[in-house]
């Protein structure tokens, strides 16, 4: 015999009172209020909840010791030599944050046309992977793979002629990926927007014996307005010739990050990401809804710059505003934010 889960349409109402006639049921008006009335109630009707599990930080590294550098264009964030990127690997580490992103400033006179010093097995990212392995070797690591804090020109792969060339950055990638694996890298996070370069490096980590090293792809990457800071953070904004337009993502399209998704995930991506976060909520919440995926959003260097410039100016509450921006991101259905106030928000988390 068949066994039937759950309830029948009739074995649920059979028990419901009659229709109360309308004069009556205006009698008994619905309170919303209720479950507002005290913070205690509100924690426990809360449908999306932020933890420190959701958090992961973006360092910036540079040349140099105990050296800190801020970054003007991003209040309270500093470029770190490697030794403070360890010290700040040690602090996320006890804040029961679970992973940091690891971003070079890379010395102009190390800049070229190839983004040659991607590849050097020495260069600042893969020597703070190493330092950070050998003090915290449970923090998790995500390494960004693309060229632009490498080229002489700013973008993020081989440009000939005023172009950028796809299939000729992939291969190039796909080297900085097996630098940064060996290296140590947990997380192989390519945002170039190259076609195809997921598939290219997750055959080629394969290859090498790193099937452990996941792949979160910058997979809805927008051309957009909002990485200004970062720029600066990077060293980029003053090298970069052009725009990105051929190759990241035109800001009116949404389907289009249904197929880009799509495809990453078919090429072996272990999780996505869409950038920038706040204007592109809409984006998250479809592809969190279309794929099911492990799905992260950038709260990126733009975002970050307003609500601190907003708040140094006393136009709005910052803490609140920090808080409130990144719920914003779980409510969305991402399960993790790429976000500068990290060590801020999992300081105020641990306070309760």
């Amino acid at each position: 015999m068949a066994i039937k889960f759950g309830r029948s349409i009739e074995s649920r109402t059979r028990f419901a009172p009659a229709e109360a006639p309308a004069q009556e049921r205006l009698d008994l008006p619905v309170r919303m209020r209720r479950n507002r009335r005290a913070e205690w109630a509100r924690r426990l009707v809360r449908e999306a909840t932020l933890t420190t599990d959701d958090l992961i930080w973006p360092l910036f590294v540079m040349d140099g010791n105990k050296a800190r550098q801020p970054v003007p264009s991003m209040p309270g964030v500093e470029r770190l030599s490697v030794d403070q990127v360890v010290r700040e690997a040690e602090r996320a580490a006890n804040l029961t944050i679970p992973c940091v992103a690891l971003f070079p400033y890379t010395d102009p006179t190390l800049r070229d046309e190839e983004g040659s010093e991607a590849l050097n097995p020495d260069n600042l990212v893969c020597r703070a992977i190493r330092a950070i392995k050998q003090d915290v070797p449970d923090l998790g690591i995500l390494c960004d793979v693309a060229l632009d804090p490498f080229t002489s020109h700013g973008h993020d792969g081989l440009l000939r002629d005023g172009v950028i060339l796809n299939d000729e950055t992939v291969a190039v990638l796909v080297k900085q990926a097996l630098v940064q694996a060996q290296a140590g890298c947990d997380i192989i996070a390519p945002s170039d927007m190259m076609d195809g370069r997921v598939g290219a490096i997750r055959k080629a980590l394969d290859a090498a014996d790193f099937t452990d090293v996941s792949i979160m792809s910058y997979a809805a990457k927008y051309a957009s307005a909002f990485y200004g800071p970062f720029r600066d953070a990077v060293g980029s904004a003053k090298t970069l010739t052009g725009d990105k337009r051929t190759y990241q993502m035109d800001p009116g399209n949404s389907d289009e990050a249904l197929r880009e998704v799509a495809l990453d995930i078919e090429e072996g991506a272990d999780m996505i990401m869409v950038k920038p976060g706040l204007p592109y909520l809409d984006i998250v919440a479809r592809v969190k809804e279309a794929f099911g995926m492990p799905t992260f959003a950038y709260q990126v260097s733009g975002e970050y710059a307003m609500i601190m410039a907003a708040a140094g100016n006393g136009w709005l509450d910052g803490e609140r505003a920090m808080m409130e921006s990144l719920i914003a991101f779980k409510r969305a259905g991402a399960d993790g934010v790429l976000t500068y106030f990290a060590p801020r928000v999992a300081e105020k988390l641990k306070q309760g």
